[in-house]
């Protein structure tokens, strides 16, 4: 068997230590210890909702209510029941924590994230996210993984040690997440299931032969010393830690974060925790049926809000709110008109939440656009690429270099404003600037024009169709601050929808068009 082979096989097994309720596995030499005490004590929670979540059922568009009513009256909410953060945007009616945060300035939402010719398969879908590459590409490395290892290169020889006691990553699952993999091995250590803390028994080395078979007893042996030191390190820091707010009970995800606020108040030196929360893949009743304020999706979204909320209490309570920023993402929104099973099947795009006492609050992008004239199969079209949230993350937060950002993700990222220095006092935000841009004529047959004013430097225009397959770049460069008029040829368009998408630095604006 080949290492890299072994290594991947060695993520299935799971040798017990427990902490806090949870259980601890060294999954695969994934045990990377440790942050140099730097000062550098920033910490990034990240939220997966796995299954497809239902965006439109999550941030509604109150401007959108017309169309709404036309391809989804079967499970969309009562616009009095809509929870506002704008005047034109709100939240699940059992969001009451998220918007407070909203309201408090501690939240934001970005629209309609995805990514250029979207996959609509859980796992594939879930690699891109997880590994940050194109559609096209297939990347055995997370985003994460590859931050981690140009900060820490040579990862896993010498981990833990005197400089680098934590782990650098925590995933709560049964296997550590692929967003953590680095080149050799992945940086993620998981948390499991409920129980005491346990140490696992080492066993007495036997001469070394040489052998393959003698290498990867030795590779498990040294792994069971990682694990062994590292549940010394984070039993450490529970004890010491602390939680003040009150938990939501009967909530998988306010039991995860519950520990994460634990550990970073007792100080484990940990930068990246990885969380998650299934049951998003809601195809068939997804609402009760004449009450579409309650229901599965309903309950999901309850959960995501009261565990959010109390974990943003209670960094607060604990004195550590300046330190941590947290987003949540799922790997594809869902499609904008309701099925026949009161429910919703894999769409494209969709909006996620950062939050955190140092978010520039507001949200960054604009309502998608619901006409009564959908296309089959028809999702939210990509407003913001998925890599830029992540650069934003990495740049503003992080800290990390443009450069080398570019390396652990692509080149033509925008930086979104949602990140805030918070030792200076926040200036009104521009999340909402929008764009000046319309297409005439439309509906159109032969061709149309896309009229729009370039109020910054960079401008990217691309044409996407109604299920997220990118088909041309019309711009990609520098263009005067100025009014521009571009011709858009359609006579190779079949009949249907069709998206412009319009860049311009870090504002983005999407706009529909009918091919007839």
């Amino acid at each position: 068997m080949k290492r890299r082979q072994f290594i991947q096989a060695g993520s299935l097994m799971s040798l017990p230590i427990v902490l806090g309720g949870m259980e601890v596995s060294a999954i695969a030499k994934s045990s990377l210890f440790g942050m140099i005490n730097n000062g550098d004590d920033k910490v990034l929670v990240l939220i997966q909702l796995n299954g497809g979540n239902d965006g439109l059922n999550m941030v509604i568009p109150l401007d959108q209510y017309s169309g709404l009513s036309q391809v989804r009256s079967s499970i969309m909410l009562p616009e009095n029941s809509v929870l506002k953060l704008i005047d034109k945007t709100g939240l699940h009616s059992s969001m009451t924590g998220l918007q407070r945060l909203y309201n408090e300035g501690k939240m934001a939402v970005v629209q309609s994230v995805g990514y250029p010719n979207q996959n609509r398969s859980h796992f594939r879908s879930t690699d891109i996210w997880t590994s940050g590459s194109d559609a096209e590409e297939f990347v055995t490395t997370g985003w994460v993984g590859r931050y981690l290892d140009l900060k820490f290169p040579g990862y896993p020889e010498a981990y833990p040690n005197m400089d680098c006691p934590d782990p650098f990553a925590i995933t709560f699952g049964a296997v550590v997440s692929e967003t953590c993999q680095g080149p050799v091995s992945n940086f993620s250590y998981s948390l499991v299931n409920q129980t005491t803390v346990k140490l696992v028994e080492e066993t007495v080395a036997s001469p070394a032969d040489n052998s393959c078979y003698s290498t990867e007893l030795e590779f498990i042996r040294t792994t069971i010393k990682q694990s062994n030191a590292y549940a010394n390190t984070v039993l450490e820091a529970f004890e010491k830690g602390n939680n003040i707010s009150v938990y939501p009970e009967n909530n998988r995800l306010a039991d995860q974060l519950k520990v994460v606020a634990n550990l970073i108040s007792g100080g484990l030196g940990t930068k990246i925790y990885v969380v998650s929360l299934g049951g998003f893949d809601t195809h068939a009743n997804q609402v009760l049926i004449g009450d579409t304020n309650n229901g599965e999706h309903a309950t999901l979204m309850q959960y995501v809000s009261e565990a959010v909320t109390a974990f943003v209490d209670d960094c607060s309570s604990l004195g550590i709110h300046e330190r941590v920023v947290g987003m949540t993402f799922s790997e594809f929104g869902r499609q904008i008109s309701a099925n026949n099973s009161f429910g919703t099947d894999h769409g494209t795009a969709a909006p996620l939440m950062v939050f955190g006492s140092c978010v520039n609050h507001g949200v960054y992008g604009e309502n998608p656009e619901i006409t009564a004239n959908i296309a089959p199969q028809e999702g939210v079209p990509m407003q913001f690429d998925f890599r830029s949230v992540y650069a934003s993350l990495l740049i503003d937060w992080l800290g990390v270099s443009e450069s080398n950002v570019k390396q652990v993700l692509f080149e033509d990222f925008q930086k979104i404003p949602f990140i805030k220095n918070c030792a200076i006092p926040s200036s009104a935000d521009d999340s909402e600037t929008t764009i000046q841009g319309q297409l005439t004529p439309n509906p159109c047959t032969d061709h149309t024009y896309l009229n729009f004013v370039n109020t910054g430097r960079h401008v990217n225009v691309s044409i996407f169709n109604a299920i997220g397959s990118q088909l041309d770049v019309l711009i990609n460069k520098s263009l005067t601050q100025s009014a521009h008029e571009l011709y858009i040829n359609t006579q190779s368009y079949t009949p249907g929808s069709y998206f412009v998408r319009v860049a311009i630095d870090n504002k983005v604006r999407t706009l529909k068009f009918v091919k007839l």
